[in-house]
């Protein structure tokens, strides 16, 4: 979904060696109340911790990539109000399938067809080209799930306060507006979803003057 992964640090390394308990339906998922989203929360962590292990972010601090799932979900708990756990569980493995060995059977026996599903829907296809995988963000925006969405505008949010803090050293100053240009077509089309993550997006968005 258009995030910031740098290529020479992707794992080519087998994934995955810590064994989570499947969970095959929602439902299940609610059976011993809080308790058990705070253990759904906690397991998601610990599976993109593992699978985005060896990855570092693009920004010149060369930051560890777990932080941007954990930011993301942060911004959709803590800015945006969500407090749904299987929203936020898929916050913290938005970036499983597109940037690691993980697929979405896989996140459905672990994890649930809903947290799947949204995953998948934040995945950009890897087979077509960057600026096609653009385009097809802004094609299908409007018409993805609202939690989806919701996602969504924290992910650009993210990755504005990522490329206003510590951008990648090698992007010019107009692939860094370009960015934000293209982040705000984005959210445009699904802010509604979470008007507090869009207020929260804007106001990261007019920082773009000290790029």
């Amino acid at each position: 979904m258009g995030t910031v992964v740098s290529p020479a640090k992707r794992s080519t390394r087998p994934q995955g060696k810590r064994e989570f308990p499947a969970i095959e339906s929602s439902s299940a998922l609610n059976e011993v109340g809080s308790v058990n989203d705070c253990s759904l929360i906690l397991r998601a962590a610990c599976f993109a911790a593992e699978r985005h292990r060896d990855q570092r972010r693009k920004g010149a601090e060369e930051t560890p990539y777990i932080n941007h799932p954990f930011a993301v979900a942060s911004a959709l708990c803590d800015e945006g109000g969500v407090t749904d756990p299987e929203l936020l569980a898929a916050a913290l493995l938005h970036d499983t399938i597109e940037d690691t060995a993980t697929t979405k059977e896989e996140l459905r026996k672990l994890f649930g067809s809903r947290i799947a599903g949204i995953v998948a829907e934040v995945t950009d296809d890897k087979s077509l080209s960057k600026a096609e995988r653009k385009r097809a963000q802004l094609d299908h925006a409007a018409h993805a799930s609202k939690d989806a969405q919701q996602l969504k505008i924290a992910d650009k949010l993210c990755n504005l306060r990522d490329i206003l803090t510590s951008p990648p050293a090698d992007w010019p100053m107009f692939r860094k507006y370009q960015y934000f240009e293209w982040a705000k077509e984005v959210v445009d089309q699904v802010r509604d979803a979470n008007p507090l993550l869009a207020e929260k997006f804007d106001a990261a968005y007019a920082q773009r003057s000290k790029l």
